[in-house]
């Protein structure tokens, strides 16, 4: 077992124990990590997007409104990110993004619920997770939820191990009310422009590490990932001005279609709608492997699926021993689906 598995695996365990915490970095390594971290939040100030994320919820594809059954429930939690900050427009937020490619492949329409909240850590999830499931007034149980949580307890200084416990006992609650669960694993903050080494190589080796292991996590639970870091970063980086938004630091609309191009294909199939491929894929795409070892690879592979090999845990919690890694291709948003209005179809 690679390092990398090595050290997801103690930290899932560890968080599976009561969420201890972890140390990955020695106080003189977290001391430059800090100042660095400083020095990047005031050259980022400088151009900070303030406003609200603008709201997306509502019915999405009623050009399929005759089709047999209700809608799909499809609700997003996390933070900035799966709120849309950054933004102007709902239809470039990454929840009508998904909604409106759900509502295209499924030929359904799709009620979008938004509870993610801008600055959110893994801790806040308790909170989101109760307003879907919980609050008065509220529609019914999400059919599927899509996740994206991570780099604020990074740079939060949350240990991995806490936050990965949060994010467990949010999946946990999700698929015990009968919700599907898409994580998309924590992103590169290595890739934010202004951050200079080597905190610029200290949050990416963070970043993975903890991706991995919200990855063994959320598969033994039942849920599904799909790897955001490894994904993003590299395309990030080497297009800046395209892919970050006006505050350089969260994503641009085209920033958010990227990430909306990876989920789209797991979020589908989770719900049973994705189109299986004419011929089978090369083995190399797909394989089964040990939870931490397959969760160590989809770090590294940009947009890699993982879920559980042989279906979801039994009642009880009994852990998933191996995992299905899947390196599914990427298939470019449709432009009448990246730029959709709530209730206008797609």
């Amino acid at each position: 077992m690679s390092s990398r598995a090595r050290v997801a695996r103690r930290i899932a365990t560890a968080a599976a124990l009561g969420g201890g915490g972890i140390g990955v970095l020695g106080g003189a390594a977290v001391g430059l990590l800090l100042t660095q971290a400083r020095s990047a939040r005031r050259r980022l100030s400088g151009g900070a997007d303030d406003r609200e994320p603008p709201v997306a919820d509502g019915l999405y594809g009623l050009a399929f409104a005759a089709a047999p059954g209700s809608p799909w429930r499809l609700a997003l939690l996390g933070d900035s990110t799966a709120a849309g900050q950054g933004v102007r427009r709902a239809g470039q937020t990454p929840g009508a993004l998904l909604a409106s490619g759900l509502a295209a492949v499924s030929e359904r329409p799709v009620e979008l619920h938004n509870v993610a909240l801008s600055g959110a850590r893994s801790s806040d999830l308790e909170r989101q997770v109760s307003l879907l499931l919980t609050e008065p007034g509220r529609a019914p149980v999400p059919d599927v939820c899509v996740l994206m949580i991570g780099a604020n307890d990074i740079t939060g200084r949350l240990s991995p191990a806490r936050s990965v416990k949060y994010l467990s006992e949010a999946v946990a609650r999700l698929r015990t009310a009968g919700c599907e669960v898409v994580v998309g694993t924590c992103p590169d903050l290595g890739s934010v422009e202004p951050v200079a080494q080597p905190l610029r190589w200290l949050a990416r080796r963070l970043c993975r590490q903890l991706a991995a292991a919200q990855t063994i996590a959320v598969v033994e639970l039942g849920g599904r990932t799909v790897s955001l870091g490894a994904l993003l970063g590299p395309e990030f980086a080497a297009h800046p001005r395209e892919l970050f938004g006006p505050d350089r630091y969260h994503p641009s609309a085209e920033g958010y279609a990227t990430a909306a191009m990876a989920l789209l294909p797991t979020l589908c199939d989770t719900v049973g709608v994705w189109p299986r491929e004419e011929q089978p894929p090369p083995p190399r795409r797909e394989q089964v492997l040990p939870v931490a070892k397959a969760a160590a690879r989809a770090v590294s592979e940009g947009g890699s699926e993982v879920s559980a090999a042989g279906g979801p845990p039994e009642a009880g919690g009994r852990r998933a021993p191996r995992a299905l890694l899947r390196l599914r291709r990427r298939r470019r948003l449709p432009d009448e689906e990246r730029d959709p209005v709530p209730g206008s179809g797609t």
